[in-house]
């Protein structure tokens, strides 16, 4: 396999929504040279690679910053970070001015204000969201675009970030890259837990199959500290199409119900976990199964959700035309998807401080993988990407004189023989899963017994999301054998060397995520975090952050106290 060297000033990893944008705010800035490595292709990939029909982070009328600080905080039960989020939502309404800029179409009102959505949305056309994005992106001279590399580990040498590894996905070649910084911006991690649907139809689930917490893994195998893994996300769709289910809920204020016709959110509470918890729950209980009332809606409402689920989930508005029953004849069913964990929803992912730098000097984190702020949704992660974007050019300018004459320099730093170890080491990897050995499984077989033992012991759908401590112990022994099968798969491609890099994360953010869900002895948020030998919220003495690094092959768990209102943290303070 052919090893290519590249030197950059930022290495962004993943051309999604915060990467491309802080791709931009640098280019727009500086004339420093970024380079983003795709997985996919930039023009359709991340979670905007299909569209959206509404920006879900927008303080209207005369709303401030704080009140969506506050709103997130009472939806995550306290265990947020409070400098990241006003941080992000003081930028929310300025990102989505310059996505109309771009060529967003946003729905204006005859007054020209924009047409909300509930308290904090507004909508949006946006089924060309992600290729207008990338379009800005691709023009400006600055910005090398390298689609179809797959990037596995950071290069960190005592502390500080040189750059990364990585291979092409069609063609016979691994990259090293060398970079004065790093920002990570992939996605989050999806297909770790048994999804909804099985065999054929088992992608289509809520979020993203190709998002499989690569961020997430490199970090940590990097030694990065990790925060509120435990706080996974659930979303509550569709039944079978797992279409959303906010376009209803708050588009045409439909409410949840359950079979005998009786509402139950009041019962429960209105906060996401509450939302899912109350549905499972009505369903065990015997009153399922449950619905959002649409039953009733006018005509002109069934017109508008068939247009709007069309904007990014076609297979809603297919399965209502084909059925022949709207919106208006008949109640929309739901039910609870498998875990995920994502820190666009929840606060899982990178331990970042203020600047969203990690603790690994000079790389950071944006959007899905950067932890402490959730509900960053479109606008967040936008936001986000331009603050990293910012604080990336703010520590160039601070870099050694020896890093920042040129591109050469750096490479004669850092010294030729390690560079030739590092490549070669890799290569040799590589070049091991390429063999031809007697396997005796395949990579579907182990993803899907991976997803089998997060399902039934790590609070899967098949046990209602519950989980104690003793399942916890026997997800992680069955996680860590299915680890010690890796060295026996083989790759007859590159497409399927990537599916092995792909597994081979998964299982270390399966392994994170038990040891989260492990450490957290309380149930703070039903369904995202259902401990049965804790089933109450302890505030006295949860009120604080599950942490944790890989040490020695090992999750360590840390503890942190919660950043108090009004304060920013700096790693280096």
């Amino acid at each position: 396999m052919k090893v290519e060297r590249i030197s950059t000033d930022v290495l962004i990893v993943g051309g999604g929504t915060a990467g491309c944008y802080a791709a931009l705010t640098i280019a727009e800035k500086s004339d420093k040279k970024v380079l983003i490595c795709e997985k996919a292709n930039i023009k359709r990939s991340g979670c905007l690679a299909a569209g959206v029909n509404a920006l879900n982070a927008y303080i209207a009328g005369e709303r401030k910053p704080e009140d969506y600080v506050e709103r997130v905080t009472k939806d995550a039960e306290q265990i947020v970070r409070h400098d990241l989020l006003l941080t992000m939502s003081e930028r929310l309404n300025s990102t989505a001015e310059k996505l109309e800029q771009l060529g967003l179409v946003i729905l204006k009102d005859e007054n020209g204000n924009y047409v909300t959505r509930g308290q904090f949305n507004i909508k949006i056309n946006g089924e060309n969201i992600k290729p207008i994005l990338a379009k800005a992106v691709e023009e400006k001279e600055n910005i090398q675009i390298l689609n179809r590399v797959n990037i596995t580990d950071l290069d960190v040498e005592d502390g500080k970030v040189k750059g990364a590894f990585g291979f092409h996905i069609r063609e016979d070649k691994a990259y090293h890259i060398l970079a004065k910084t790093v920002l990570v911006a992939t996605g989050g991690a999806a297909g770790l837990y048994r999804p909804n649907n099985p065999g054929f139809s088992r992608h289509k689930m809520w979020y993203p199959p190709f998002n499989t917490g690569a961020g997430y893994a490199m970090g940590l195998r990097a030694g990065a500290e990790m925060t509120s893994f435990e706080m996974r996300f659930i979303a509550l769709r569709c039944k079978d199409t797992i279409a959303p289910t906010g376009t209803l809920a708050l588009g045409v204020g439909a409410r949840q119900i359950n079979s005998l016709g009786e509402e139950y959110n009041d019962v429960y509470g209105q906060t996401t976990s509450e939302r899912i918890y109350g549905t499972v729950n009505e369903n065990q209980e015997g009153r399922g199964p449950c619905y959002l009332k649409t039953e009733g809606l006018s005509k002109e409402a069934d017109e508008s959700l068939l247009h709007a689920y069309l904007n990014m989930a076609p297979s809603q508005t297919i399965k209502w035309i084909e059925s022949g029953k709207l919106p208006s004849m008949q109640n929309v069913e739901i039910e609870g998807t498998e875990p995920y964990v994502v820190g666009g929803h929840t606060a899982s992912g990178y331990w970042v401080d203020t600047k969203r730098e990690t603790t690994i000097s000079g790389v950071y984190a944006a959007g899905d993988v950067a932890g402490g702020s959730p509900m960053k949704f479109v606008t967040g992660a936008l936001a986000e990407g331009e603050i990293a974007a910012e604080s990336i050019l703010a520590h160039l300018e601070h870099l050694d004189s020896k890093f920042v004459n040129d591109n050469q320099n750096q490479t004669d730093t850092y010294s030729e023989q390690i560079l030739a170890d590092k490549e070669n080491a890799y290569e040799k990897e590589l070049s091991f899963y390429r063999e031809t050995k007697n396997s005796k499984f395949t990579i579907e077989q182990l993803e899907e017994a991976m997803q089998a033992v997060m399902d039934q012991y790590a609070g899967g759908i098949k046990t209602n999301y519950r989980f104690n401590r003793n399942q916890l112990k026997v997800a992680k022994d069955r996680i860590e054998q299915l680890e010690k099968l890796l060295p026996d798969l083989t790759a007859k491609n590159q497409q399927e060397l990537m599916y092995i890099y792909e597994l081979k994360d998964r299982l270390l953010v399966c392994r994170c995520l038990i040891a989260h869900l492990d450490a957290r002895e309380e149930t703070r948020w039903h369904s995202l975090a259902e401990n049965m030998d804790f089933q109450r919220k302890d505030d006295e003495h949860w009120l604080k952050y599950v942490n944790s690094h890989l040490e020695d092959g090992e999750i360590k768990i840390s503890y942190r106290e919660l950043i108090k209102e009004g304060k920013n943290y700096e790693h280096h303070d």
